[in-house]
């Protein structure tokens, strides 16, 4: 009986009920998994120990990326038995293998060429099995249909630098998870409107899995950082959604994305990309160094030195990131390529123009008590 149920069971049918019963499951493994988590790290001594570069100080446990993907699994073992199981199964055994790289490096330190090589790996057997790629660029620069090889080519260039934008931008408390959380919610409505309902449930699973963590990454007393582990996982699902979602568009000719689908997927994942370029540009053409050697270059780390918090400094990238989203769906009807010119030049503006006023208006307030402190040791000299 059990068995003839499922066979006529559609999870379409029960959308709203299915992507309940999911974001509830992924809450629950991830908030109950991480008070553990915590136990282990604080009594193994697992903790990230401040150095220069470190905007804490003192030792963090960086095993917040365990309880990310214990949820993850178990949503994709139990609601994922009635989805498209042969994806959903590649993505496990791609998550597992990042995971364990990951792991290493938060417990041990792996050199950037071994996660890499290993990003690469999972990459390429994703985009050979499922054969889940970016076909085509909706027509920018004439590009309408790519050959399979330069497809694949592109498609692991992009997995990589997503994968490697959002390890990057884990610098401040809160951001990795909470532009997680908004790319996560984005492709979950995205893949809903398409009928993906197993991506879907994929992005609603990451979207109930990152809001326990993010309690405990914004905490003063019980701080957890995502570490490695977590920021690969996190980008390696978004690159999976992006990939989907503009190969969806592409193969299935979706009038409602059609136009501007590559546009909407790098407007969601604009600001770890963003970054990504910058702070290559500056390591490698500036500084005249590696561009895989860490540093306080980043974008959030100019943030904090304006007196943001890490709170504000969060809350404001992310904010940003909406209204660039909410452009780009604003001006959907203009040709792809002013919709890319549109993206890239006031995307750009919009956080450093965010970031020239705040610091203006910090050096107004620095000139104003200047001017005052003189003005009171001459009134008392």
């Amino acid at each position: 009986m059990i068995q003839s149920l499922l066979e006529y069971f559609n999870p379409l049918d029960y959308k709203y009920l299915w992507l309940l019963i999911t974001f509830s499951l992924a809450f629950i493994v991830s908030f109950s998994s991480f008070p553990a988590i915590l136990r282990v790290a604080e009594a193994k001594h697992l903790m990230d120990e401040p150095d220069e570069r470190s905007t804490h100080s003192s030792n963090v446990p960086t095993l917040g990326g365990i309880g990310i993907y214990m949820s993850m699994v178990v949503v994709i073992t139990l609601i994922g038995a009635l989805l498209d199981t042969k994806v959903l199964l590649l993505i496990l055994g791609g998550m597992t293998f990042l995971f364990f790289l990951g792991l290493k490096d938060d417990l041990l330190i792996l050199s950037p060429r071994k996660k890499f090589i290993g990003q690469l790996i999972v990459a390429l057997l994703l985009i050979i099995f499922t054969d889940t790629r970016i076909v085509g660029l909706s027509g920018i620069f004439g590009v309408a249909i790519m050959p399979y090889w330069v497809s694949v080519i592109f498609t692991l260039f992009v997995y990589l630098v997503i994968i490697n934008g959002y390890n990057l931008i884990d610098g401040v408390d809160g951001l990795a998870g909470t532009l997680g959380l908004f790319a996560s919610a984005c492709f979950a409505v995205i893949f809903m409107s398409l009928g993906d309902i197993s991506i879907a449930t994929l992005a609603v699973g990451l979207v109930g899995s990152l809001i326990p963590f993010l309690r405990l990454n914004f905490s003063k007393r019980r701080k957890l950082f995502m570490g490695d582990t977590g920021s690969m996982l996190v980008g390696f699902l978004i690159a999976f959604f992006v990939v989907r979602f503009i190969g969806q568009v592409q193969l299935l000719n979706v009038e409602s994305f059609e136009a501007y689908a590559p546009v909407l997927a790098l407007s969601i994942v604009f600001f770890p990309l963003l970054d990504t370029l910058r702070i290559f540009i500056v390591r490698a053409f500036i500084y005249k160094k590696s561009p895989f050697i860490a540093d306080k270059n980043h974008l959030h780390h100019r943030f904090l030195q304006l007196g943001f918090s890490h709170g504000k400094t969060t809350l404001s990238i992310v904010a940003v990131n909406f209204a660039i989203v909410c452009m780009v769906i604003l001006g959907k009807d203009l040709d792809i390529h002013s919709q890319l010119i549109l993206l890239l030049v006031f995307g750009s503006l919009f956080y450093y123009a965010f970031f020239i006023y705040f610091w203006a208006k910090r050096f107004k307030y620095k000139t104003r008590r200047l001017r005052y402190r003189s003005k009171l040791i001459k009134r008392f000299s």
